[in-house]
């Protein structure tokens, strides 16, 4: 079936609430910037206030401006740099800084946001499977624990913990401040004194948008499970906040939440829970802090599912059916501000067996085999002879100034600037007297598009290709 185009300059919705006008005895509609209460407005994440929402104008600004371009191989679908360019036009305007920006754009920024999305994807079913067991086990029916239920949470616990060695190793790779993060670093070379003031603000900015990047990727669900999570990871429990919306967990489902290797001390002396993951790696997980980096080659099956997991890009995830939040996803399913659009999912026809994108069954965990754990123990490892690349696309220093020109460009447009609609575009072209670009700059600009998607070395002959539109394998033997 052809899908209608949707043109970018028209807004998707009308953001705002419908209410009840007693002396026109009608229905009103109130738009969200007219709205007195800031809450529907505003969500605050660590004391800092967010967009919840867009009116009319800011949703043409963003389309018209900040809105990937379709023409990429995957325009079609959403992807965590969607989400990140929908969080970085909702964040405050202090956020905007050029070094936040840049940093934000890191291929190690992006490596860490996908291995979240991957953790906490695992960590939000946890969290339910908790709070379902802690009623099915009290009260008047209250049912018996067996030695097979503590095995399979013994079990879960694991494979959430080895999610969390990961995201471990990935935000190491940024606080290491090797390579292109070394000018992130906080130490400076020269004077070797540590801009801790600078530092501190830095990483409060870039723990916040990482909550809604991850919140706006699992649907907007568990907003305050994430939050306290995402705070715990990074923090440890000594500063994360109380909030009476935060979940209580007893001490045996903070044993199965955050695994054995979750120690707390002296706060002086209390490390974050990602860096208490790598100090204790078993043997048997140490092919995990590889994922992503050269292939995996042994008869572990759970080290093969997480790498195939991490590897696949976003808009392959529906060929190995597995959920990743909306990564993914058609783009026609949701609306600008990326919520899922359900009349379009009606339209879609997706039923329990036809439902590619998880969207109709619900997430679950699945039940993991007897002893697997101890079975794991028996696998063999053998030599590793391939390394993974992945391909990132640079992000250029136009489009960093433009973000940096968020706030000017917005009100420019609001008091009567630039706003092109159909009409506007139809007359300008229709008075427009250019005949276009040149045939070879035609053909140029092809050919510099195929060498970004198709880059590799014709001269090695040791190059193999992988099923993954994003990643490429290469021999290290030398």
């Amino acid at each position: 079936m052809k899908r209608l185009h949707v043109d970018n300059y028209v807004p998707k919705y009308y953001s705002g609430k419908w209410s009840w006008n007693a002396e026109k005895d009608c229905l009103h509609f109130e738009p969200h910037n007219d709205l007195e209460d800031a809450r529907e407005r505003y969500i605050i994440t660590n004391g800092y206030r967010f967009l919840r929402t867009m009116d009319q104008e800011e949703e043409i600004i963003f389309r018209q401006e900040y809105v990937r371009a379709k023409s990429t191989f995957d325009g079609d679908t959403v992807i965590i740099e969607d989400i990140k360019d929908l969080v970085l036009y909702m964040m405050p305007p202090e956020f905007l800084t050029y070094k936040f920006v840049q940093f934000m754009y890191e291929p190690q920024v992006d490596e860490l946001i996908h291995s979240l999305i991957i953790y906490f994807e695992y960590y939000v079913r946890m969290v339910e499977f908790v709070l379902i067991r802690r009623d099915e086990i009290s009260g008047q029916m209250a049912q018996m624990q067996s030695e097979q239920t503590n095995d399979m949470k013994r079990t879960l616990s694991v494979y959430l913990s080895q999610y969390r060695m990961l995201v471990a190793r990935n935000y190491c790779e940024i606080i290491r401040g090797k390579e292109n993060m070394a000018k992130f670093y906080h130490l400076n070379v020269v004077t070797k004194i540590s801009a801790t003031i600078r530092d501190k603000f830095f990483h409060e900015q870039f723990l916040t948008v990482l909550v809604q990047i991850v919140w706006i990727a699992m649907h907007r669900r568990a907003y305050f499970a994430i939050e306290m999570e995402m705070n715990r990871l990074f923090r440890s429990e000594h500063f994360v906040s109380a909030h009476d919306k935060y979940p209580v967990f007893s001490a045996t489902e903070r044993s199965l939440l955050y695994g054995k290797n979750s120690k707390n001390v002296n706060y002086r002396a209390q490390e974050s829970p990602l860096i208490q993951e790598l100090k204790l790696v078993p043997p048997a997980d140490l092919p995990i802090l590889w994922i992503g980096k050269r292939m995996y080659r042994g008869t572990d099956i759970r080290i093969a599912e997480m790498e195939l997991e991490y590897i696949v890009p976003g808009p392959q995830l529906c060929l190995i059916d597995v959920a990743h939040g909306i990564l993914g996803h058609p783009k026609y399913l949701y609306n600008t501000l990326l919520n899922l659009d359900w009349p379009a999912v009606r339209y879609s026809n997706f039923t329990e067996q036809n439902d590619p994108y998880h969207i109709i069954r619900r997430p679950n965990l699945t039940i993991p085999k007897m002893n697997c754990l101890h079975m794991r123990k028996m696998n063999e490892r053998y030599e590793s002879f391939y390394k993974i690349k992945k391909v990132v696309k640079p992000c250029s220093h136009q489009r960093i100034s433009k973000w940096l020109k968020r706030n000017t460009l917005i009100e420019f447009l609001r008091s009567g600037g630039l706003f092109k609609n159909v009409v506007s575009r139809a007359e300008k072209e229709l008075t427009d007297k250019s005949i276009g670009p040149r045939v070879d700059q035609i053909v140029s600009r092809y050919f510099k598009v195929i060498s970004t998607i198709r880059k590799g070395d014709a001269k090695e002959d040791d190059r193999v290709s992988v099923s993954a539109s994003r990643y490429s394998v290469k021999s290290n033997k030398s």
